[in-house]
Formats: C-alpha cells, sequence, structure tokens
C-alpha cells in the first residue's frame, strides 16, 4: 500500500511529526516554517520557506497546518484545498463563524477532506465515558460540569490572534466534553473572562474562564478553564469531567485515565478503561484511504469551535 505524502506548515501548535516515525499510512516528506531539528530521527524531509512554496510540491496530498498565526490559519487552510491538498488543522481552525463557514463550502467544492484535531472523543477516558453514555446506562443527560487547568508560562501569547487566546485554545475542550462526549448539543452559551493575575502589563491574555450552557435537550452544563494550574507535575493539564444523568453519574479522575460510574441504588465502582486502539489522525488517513469514515462529520466536529466564536466576549 503506497503512503500518503504529507506536508507540515508551522508549529504553533500540536503538529504531528512525532506520529509520522514508520507510520503505516503517511510519509512526511515537506515542511514549511517548522524547524526540522524538532523531526524524529531518520525524518528527512523537503524544507521550503513557506505555504507558498509547500503548495507548489505537486507530490503532497495532505497537509498538517500549525499555523503561526491562527487568525491566518482558516485563510492558510483555504488555500491548502484549492490547491488539492488534504487539511488536518489544529484547534481553533478559525476565529470567526464566518471563516469557519469558508473551510466548510471549500471542503465541500473542492473535495478535500477538511478536519480540526477534535481527537478527544476517541482518547481515554472519554472515549469509554461517551460509549456508556450512548449506552443509555445513565439515563437522559441533565447537567455537564468540566474543568480544564493548565500552567502558566511566559510564553502564553499576550495577542489573541496568534493561538486563539484562552477560550478557544482551551475552553473548546469544555463545548467538546458537551457535544461529543455527553452527546447533547448546545443551544445557548455565555462566557466571562478574566485577565485578573496577569503578570505581564498590556498582555491581552486571559488568566480563567467560566462558561455556562443551555442545552438542547432542556438539561445544563458549565465549565471553567484557566491557566491557574500551581504545580504541572505530574498533572499539566488538570481536569476532570462529571456527567449527571437520570438515572446515574459518570466522571473522570482528574490526573488519570480512570473513569467512576455511580448508578442509582448501587455503590460506586470504577470502570475499566481498555486503551484507545485509535488515534485521530490514524483514522483521518484511514479515511482518506477508503477506510471507515471519522466518527464526526466536519459540521459536528466544528460546532464546539464555533459556539466558543459566538459567545467569546469581544474586548
Amino acid at each position: 500500500m503506497l503512503k500518503l505524502k504529507i506536508g507540515l506548515y508551522g508549529n504553533n501548535g500540536h503538529q504531528v511529526h512525532g506520529l509520522l516515525a514508520n507510520h503505516p499510512l503517511g510519509e512526511l516528506i515537506a515542511v514549511a516554517a517548522f524547524s526540522s531539528t524538532a523531526l524524529p530521527p531518520g525524518l528527512k524531509p523537503r524544507e521550503y520557506a513557506g505555504l507558498d512554496d509547500l503548495l507548489r510540491d505537486k507530490e503532497l496530498q495532505v497537509i498538517s497546518l500549525c499555523s503561526p498565526r491562527r487568525s491566518d490559519q482558516a485563510r492558510d487552510a483555504i488555500r491548502c484545498m484549492e490547491a488539492g491538498k488534504h487539511v488536518y488543522a489544529e484547534k481553533p481552525s478559525a476565529l470567526s463563524e464566518a471563516d469557519l463557514d469558508a473551510i466548510i463550502a471549500s471542503s465541500q467544492k473542492t473535495g478535500m477532506q477538511y478536519h480540526e484535531m477534535a481527537g478527544t472523543l476517541v482518547t481515554q477516558p472519554y472515549m469509554e465515558m461517551r460509549r456508556v453514555v450512548q449506552s443509555g446506562a445513565i439515563g437522559t443527560v441533565v447537567q455537564v460540569l468540566s474543568q480544564k487547568c493548565y500552567p502558566w508560562t511566559s510564553s502564553r501569547p499576550s495577542d489573541e490572534s496568534v493561538d486563539g487566546g484562552l477560550s478557544l485554545q482551551v475552553g473548546v475542550y469544555s463545548t467538546r466534553f458537551v457535544e461529543h462526549i455527553a452527546c447533547v448539543k448546545i443551544k445557548a452559551l455565555d462566557i466571562v473572562e478574566t485577565r485578573l493575575g496577569n503578570p505581564v502589563p498590556d498582555s491581552r491574555c486571559r488568566r480563567a474562564v467560566s462558561m455556562i450552557m443551555q442545552l438542547e435537550n432542556g438539561g445544563i452544563a458549565s465549565a471553567v478553564c484557566n491557566y491557574l494550574n500551581p504545580f504541572p507535575e505530574p498533572i499539566w493539564g488538570y481536569e476532570f469531567l462529571r456527567i449527571f444523568g437520570t438515572r446515574g453519574i459518570i466522571e473522570s479522575n482528574a490526573g488519570s485515565h480512570g473513569a467512576r460510574l455511580w448508578l442509582t441504588g448501587q455503590p460506586p465502582h470504577e470502570l475499566p478503561v481498555p486503551e484507545s486502539a485509535h488515534e485521530y489522525f490514524s483514522m483521518y488517513l484511514q479515511a482518506l484511504r477508503g477506510g471507515p469514515g471519522m466518527p464526526l462529520s466536519i459540521q459536528e466536529e466544528l460546532s464546539p469551535t464555533r459556539w466558543v466564536i459566538r459567545a467569546k466576549p469581544l474586548k
């Protein structure tokens, strides 16, 4: 089987280079705006100065985007698809709804497959939690509560157009938890942000975000996200997720891959959580090769990002 020819553009985020050493489905052949010193040993792709040069490489079939400025990434994605390249992109895909719509329209027009790096639903323990919710074991989902807590570092961008800022870079996990793991659509979302505690004068980087959501089924959800983790070792992204249903509760354990299930009239018990047999990028490559389709449509995948964009305060 011939491997898909992959290029990387930018390193502003979670690039996929670490997955490409001897990958059974894809071969890294070119990079741009990316330091080759970060590559696993043995990978020696062609190096280009920028995206224009990368797109002229006729051998390339797939481009993984971590654009140097997230505000440019929608435009970059559309250029890639118009050049006949499939696109796998770091979150957030865009900083406006108009740009999200343009990405979807370009994918439909060109026939190129676009997907965001939205693999939360195939990582553990969330894959198992999603399975339990979909089984009906906890009944109707009434409330969802989540937390994402990262450490503050001096590298946090002052300008939110670089990475999307706290709400779009981190808060989107919370909306994914609701729609992709609790499997309930969001109906309305309100966001409150603060820069309190930011030690850098004139920096626009937020330190904390609170969210409250109304769900289409009549339920509610809330979330906190911040750069306030005081001790990042061993838990860099200190997080939990609790899903409350009419028949019970399922929750993740912060700092582990475990999950706990509480059912009405039964004592709580730890769920056996198998290692995930899936990796989102590999699933994407399989889909491009005509294998099983992706678990989410492009509209479902981008919906959590869309809701954060809609709700984000204009400050």
